[in-house]
């Protein structure tokens, strides 16, 4: 047979698919009907689990794996259906189109700002892009910024989350389990790291480098280039680097620092811009402990712990497909104490007034054991 034969059978066959799909979401519809009038969930496990066995039984051995992949996706977007048709009232929504309407309009000039480091750390300079004139506190590392954010001691907190060459701050992401706080805006900063020094010290007086562990990462080929005697000594923050340079009674230290750090500590910057990746970025979030969103928010980023059996993931990034919303970021993180349990870590591209971003938030909040909305925002280049 021609393969243009076969196809022709195969349109054929989806002329008859087709209207049994629509029929079958239309019956769909009505029993979302008799749960609203009746208050029965949407889901229904155990009825899930029946139907997928017996398509297995149906489909026979050879094409029973992928009969039930077919039928499970059939069972997502049939209950999609049903919460489009039962609408988006939950208290998720109601926190996010009441934010919409009390958030004032326009993202603060000025406000209290915690960040981690010392003067002249990149977060700093995040922080004043962000804001026009902002109070920082600083705090010695990020668990006390987080610690800030839930005590009210500071409205928002300016931390990294990822850079461009170095990736994902794995720190923070797990910090960001266990602290509930809402992003409200991020960032992109160009990282440029300098080797400051003392004035006058030369590149072969060097004997140990000081920085943070994503800039150690990010200059690897400049720090190897210096050979096997000069250590690398991992600091909290490229601006205690410099700091910690300024206050040695040694000449042979240096650090791996912003710019601006040369000035505010009295160094000279022996190397500039020792980064491997000159098209080197860090991302920093915005976070406070209240729901605000501003006009324009385009993004939203949402934590969710998926079961752990085969597909699971699967299905969940499957109703991002159904409803046409974009993935800009997905990043999983064991969760600690829980052994093979991850937590996911989503940014979609979606406004959010779109009603489909509303519909996809209800469907995770009633169907999901742990989701956490984030919150919606928009990026400053």
């Amino acid at each position: 047979m021609e393969l243009k034969e076969l196809r022709e059978q195969i349109d054929k066959i989806d002329r008859e698919l087709v209207p049994l799909f629509i029929q079958r979401m239309n019956v769909s519809a009505s029993v979302a009907e008799y749960k609203r009038e009746n208050n029965i969930q949407v889901l229904d496990a155990s009825r899930e689990r029946a139907l997928l066995e017996k398509i297995s039984e149906l489909s026979g051995e050879e094409f029973e794996e992928y009969a039930r992949t077919l039928y499970s996706t059939l069972l997502d977007l049939s209950r999609s259906y049903q919460y489009k048709r039962l609408g988006l009232d939950s208290p998720l929504y109601r926190e996010i189109t009441d934010a919409i309407e009390n958030t004032t309009r326009m993202f603060p000039d000025r406000a209290t700002v915690a960040c981690q480091g010392v003067e002249g750390a990149y977060s700093q300079i995040a922080a004043e892009r962000l804001f026009k004139a902002p109070n920082i506190v600083f705090f010695s590392n990020w668990e006390k910024v987080f610690d800030a954010i839930d005590a009210g001691l500071c409205r928002y907190a300016v931390i990294p989350i990822e850079n461009s060459t170095a990736g994902s701050v794995k720190k923070v992401y797990d910090l960001m389990i266990d602290h509930k706080f809402r992003i409200v805006r991020t960032v992109r900063i160009k990282i440029d790291h300098n080797l400051l020094t003392k004035s006058g010290v030369e590149l072969s007086e060097i004997r140990e480098i000081f920085s943070h562990e994503q800039a150690i990462n990010q200059c690897a080929s400049f720090l190897a280039s210096l050979g096997p005697n000069v250590k690398i000594t991992r600091v909290e923050n490229t601006a205690k680097a410099a700091q910690m340079v300024a206050e040695s009674d040694r000449r042979d230290v240096a650090s791996l620092s912003s710019r601006s750090c040369a000035g505010q500590y009295g160094l000279s910057i022996l190397r500039s811009s020792v980064q491997d990746n000159g098209n080197n970025h860090t991302r920093f979030i915005c976070i406070t402990n209240q729901t605000e969103i501003y006009p324009g928010a385009d993004r939203t980023s949402l934590m969710v712990v998926t079961p752990h059996k085969p597909g699971a993931l699967y299905r969940m990034l499957s109703r991002f497909n159904a409803l046409g919303i974009n993935l800009l970021k997905l990043e999983s993180r064991p969760i600690p104490d829980r052994d093979f349990e991850f937590m996911f870590y989503f940014d979609l591209e979606a406004s959010v007034y779109s009603a489909k971003l509303a519909q996809l938030l209800a469907e995770l909040e009633a169907e999901c054991d742990e989701f956490s909305y984030l919150g919606s925002y928009s990026e400053v280049i």
